[in-house]
């Protein structure tokens, strides 16, 4: 029997999905695997006993990674699960930006009582018209599953799009419209489009990318989308490009203190996956993850250990190893389990960074002399039994 814990709430079309081998408990300790959305962990005591954590969404910064790695618990995030979401708020922020309907709306509810509210709307309409957004030159930083739903629509709209990924993957190449111009220098985006929508990741490296200096390079009159995180933005580097003029509108899904209230900021309270059907999809897919790990040993979309997928194990048993990435390890493993006469049916190892994972497959059970062996290897952070 499997115990879950969930530290937010989570959609119950995902956790109907757990069969009848897991239980829900209220308490952190006794669980296997955690459920989290926005929760903040990194304060949190984990437990000995916790394998896997699943976070429904596709930030994890409110999780320690590497704390997280040296225990031997795998980090799940759900990429793409709230990308439709996070893309149509997306398109609305480019509208309100385009166009002053923010304006128009506050103008109509000021004049609510005016029983000429109509007519004399005929003529406040001039203060805010605007344009539109076909025809115009639309730079996407960032080719993942949001920036390339974004790239795709926005040409289906008459956008003239680009892209800019230098890390692009073979799924997203295939999925990206042949319409959307491949930018491998991210000034010639700068310098030609009309909107930018950023959708990295935040590190150290992409921090403040969006600073004085970028700014400064992109076209009078731009349009800065930012529904990835606050940080890839220098906030005060925006506010006086808006206040130069170089900056017509900053749009943003992420309320602070320098941007909230601000002239030319449209501010939106963290909306972009906040939709039933983006909730949802988050919660079936952590789940899936989650089971998938603990019944098969199989990774998929870890943010800290590689993914590493074998199927379901057909032979009398399987072991799986979270390890350091360290030359000799393997073979060590092997003459363990060949001392120990079982032999090994299947195999395969994944390395990411300063972590590795391997999976075995063998044709006897596994003893407790040959796991203690396992576990006392030097680099081994965490052996599983399987089956």
């Amino acid at each position: 029997m499997y115990q879950y814990h969930c530290l937010n709430p989570i959609a119950n079309v995902g956790l109907d999905l757990f069969s009848q081998d897991y239980q829900k408990t209220e308490g952190l300790n006794d669980a296997q695997a955690v459920l989290v959305r926005s929760a903040a962990m990194h304060d949190m005591e984990l437990p000995e006993g916790l394998c896997a954590i699943a976070r429904a969404g596709a930030g994890v910064n409110n999780i320690p990674l590497e704390a997280c790695a040296e225990k031997g618990i795998v980090v799940f995030n759900t990429p793409g699960a709230n990308a439709n979401g996070v893309k149509e708020l997306i398109f609305a922020g480019m509208l309100l930006a385009s166009r002053d309907i923010i304006g128009g709306i506050n103008w109509v509810l000021a004049n609510k009582e005016n029983e000429n509210v109509g007519k004399d709307a005929e003529k406040a309409k001039k203060a805010f018209a605007g344009t539109e957004i076909s025809g115009k030159k639309l730079g996407v930083i960032g080719l993942g599953a949001i920036g390339v739903k974004v790239a795709n629509d926005a040409v289906r709209l008459g956008m003239e799009v680009y892209g800019y990924d230098p890390y692009v993957s073979v799924k997203a190449a295939w999925n990206l419209s042949r319409s959307v111009k491949y930018i491998r220098n991210i000034e010639d985006m700068y310098r030609e489009c009309d909107f930018i929508t950023i959708h990295v990741p935040l590190m150290e490296s992409t921090k403040k990318m969006l600073n004085q200096e970028a700014i400064g390079m992109m076209k009078d009159g731009v349009v800065i989308l930012n529904f990835s995180r606050d940080l890839l933005a220098d906030e005060e580097a925006v506010l006086a490009g808006i206040q130069e003029g170089k900056i017509r509108k900053y749009v943003t899904d992420f309320p602070s203190r320098i941007t909230a209230g601000q002239e030319g900021c449209i501010v939106i309270p963290h909306l972009g996956a906040s939709t039933e059907e983006a909730e949802d999809n988050c919660a079936i897919m952590a789940v899936e993850e989650l089971m998938d790990y603990l019944e098969n040993g199989n990774i998929r979309n870890s943010v800290n250990f590689p993914n590493c997928d074998m199927g379901i194990c057909s032979g009398a048993g399987r072991v799986a190893i979270l390890h350091r990435n360290t030359k000799g390890l393997i073979s060590k493993y092997a003459a363990i389990l060949g001392d120990s006469n079982i032999n090994i049916s299947d195999m395969t190892n994944k390395s990411r960074g300063e972590y590795a994972y391997t999976l075995m497959d063998v044709d006897s059970p596994l003893t407790g002399e040959a796991v203690a062996k396992l576990e006392a290897c030097e680099g081994a952070l965490r052996i599983r039994v399987i089956k």
